[in-house]
């Protein structure tokens, strides 16, 4: 399968820890489906609810037909109304009739009907009288056909509409399929009486929607002569205009939709290819890791290239995995190089006591017993440097290393050595440093610990009365402490292999027993750990000739 055709998925299989399986939509996929869809979809809801863009075009449609009835009442007032009675006029059918639907000719979509006070039904412009004398009423024109799709999305969007607050204006009364058909007409009496109470500019319109998906507007104007109600006029016409444009801005709402859903989809299927897979592959190099099948190359080597947080996130783990796998390489040679180290005076002592059982001689009972006891010191030696170091590790890593002054360091050992030095058989300690003092990011107690190793093995190979000499300065940015002797020197092949594990090589008058080789080890292990460098190197005079050691330790300074 391609790389990025599906995503990874976690779950928990049988065997050791958690594994992963490959899926078509990812959680984390879901997820940003949702987020980055979520504010489309309310705002299509609330482009889609159209309430006063639909009111204002039939409030539009309401004025233009109330107009146009009352062009049609002002015309049968004048021509159509017999005034034989001036205290009672009335319409004269034929006349009105014939003049209703000239009127109308112009509108072919709209239906006039003239109604007497008392309701009768005096005219209508779709009623034809034929051959014969025989009488037809000519329907309204057949409604539009937009398809399938106008009624889909205009029943959808009703539904939906039905849901939501919305509230008509006060002047649209009736918007529901339950208010009739076509040939549905208001209360003439009802009518009559809102008007003789001074109510005709405020008489409310009927707007329905047939069964047949017509939505027809209504509007009822009295019919005056000389300020006497002669009749009413009812118009009523088709609001095709209303329901083309409301079809327009849906549809192309939903196409606006429809692109930036797609577009949606196709990011957040993006994301998820660049974020939420990477992701899921270093789940996997961790399990690989913690299975002990990713010792190298677990993180794959595309993500270690990206450049973006994930390139971060990859590389951390990439150097977390090449850490642990240091760490437990040295661990495990630490092991080895004890056991080593354990073996050897163990081995000494059960050759000296059996050796002890076979012989009577007390003087070699003697020196028998002196070599058990050198051993036991040895060991006892080993065991607490052994203690010591493996505990290094975990208490540099519990600790924050904090500013430190090295000078009062120096100065108060320079002390202890001077109050403890033998004139005649130690060498003495100096000190050169600046007087202002020089602060370092260090571990106070375990910085102590390195210079006390460090003046110690200077002590150990120094001349008797001779000098040892630590120096404190600033160089590059860095505090450079050297710790220089006046001994034999080091031989130069082993300049890097005295910082090894139990290497010892001791002067000849030294007692068995009083090193373990692990001094200089967790010397090297506490500055790498605060992050500095320490190293060895000869002092030489300008033939070339050996002067001595010196150990060179740098830490960051503050």
């Amino acid at each position: 399968m391609p790389d990025g055709v599906m995503l990874s998925g976690l779950t928990q299989s049988s065997g050791r820890g958690k594994r992963f399986r490959q899926r078509w939509v990812s959680p984390l996929l879901r997820r940003i489906l949702l987020v980055n869809a979520l504010p489309l979809a309310l705002l299509v809801v609330a482009l889609l609810y159209l309430d006063q863009y639909q009111n204002g075009l039939l409030e539009a449609q309401v004025t233009a037909l109330r107009e146009q009835a009352r062009v049609f009442a002002g015309a049968l007032g004048e021509s159509a109304v017999r005034t034989t009675d001036p205290d009672n006029p009335k319409l004269v059918s034929e006349v009105a009739a014939s003049l209703l639907r000239r009127l109308t000719e112009p509108t072919p979509d709209a239906q006039a009907r003239l109604y007497a006070p008392d309701g009768t039904l005096l005219a209508n412009s779709r009623t034809h009288e034929g051959p014969g004398g025989t009488v037809t009423i000519e329907p309204l024109p057949p409604p539009l056909d937009h398809g399938p799709i106008f009624g889909v999305i205009g029943w959808i969007y009703d539904r939906v509409l039905a849901l939501l607050p919305h509230q008509a204006p006060s002047t649209l009364v009736d918007i529901t399929p339950s208010a009739g058909g076509a040939d549905w007409q208001p209360d003439v009496k009802e009518e009559l009486r809102l008007n003789s109470a001074g109510n005709s500019n405020e008489t409310a319109p009927y707007i329905r929607r047939t069964r047949d998906n017509r939505l027809l507007v209504t509007v009822a104007v009295p019919v005056e002569r000389d300020k006497h109600t002669v009749g009413i006029i009812s118009l009523t016409r088709e609001a095709r205009e209303v329901d083309e444009s409301l079809y327009t801005v849906r549809m192309s709402i939903l196409a606006l939709f429809g692109l930036a859903l797609a577009l949606t989809v196709l990011l957040s299927w993006y994301m998820s290819l660049t974020i939420a897979r990477p992701i899921l592959r270093l789940a996997e190099a961790a399990a690989d890791m913690r299975e002990g099948r990713g010792r190298s190359g677990s993180v794959p080597p595309s993500l270690l290239r990206r450049k973006d947080e994930v390139g971060a996130l990859a590389s951390a783990l990439a150097d977390s995995s090449t850490a642990l796998w240091a760490r437990m390489d040295a661990t495990e040679r630490f092991a080895a190089d004890v056991a080593h180290e354990i073996k050897n005076p163990l081995s000494s002592i059960r050759s000296a006591i059996e050796t002890l059982r076979r012989i009577e001689d007390p003087g070699r009972q003697k020196q028998l017993l002196t070599i058990i006891a050198q051993d036991v010191v040895r060991l006892d030696r080993l065991i607490s440097d052994v203690s010591d170091a493996s505990r290094l590790d975990a208490e540099l890593s519990r600790v924050t290393a904090q500013p430190v002054d090295v000078v009062p360091i120096l100065r108060t050992l320079q002390e202890l050595d001077e109050a403890t030095r033998d004139e005649d058989n130690d060498p003495k300690l100096e000190v050169v440093a600046p007087p202002a003092g020089l602060k370092v990011w260090a571990v106070e107690d375990r910085l102590v610990q390195v210079l006390r190793n460090l003046i110690g093995n200077a002590h150990s190979f120094s001349p008797p009365r001779g000098r040892i000499v630590v120096r404190l300065r600033e160089a590059g940015g860095v505090a450079e402490l050297c710790v220089e002797d006046e001994g034999p020197g080091i031989p130069d092949a082993n300049l890097e292999h005295i910082f090894d594990r139990f290497y010892s090589e001791r002067p000849q008058n030294e007692s068995f027993g009083q090193h373990s080789g692990l001094g200089l080890s967790i010397s090297r292990q506490i500055v790498e750990a605060l992050n500095g460098h320490i190293s060895a190197e000869n002092r030489r005079d300008g033939t070339g000739r050996v002067l001595g050691a010196r150990f060179i330790v740098r830490l960051p300074i503050v």
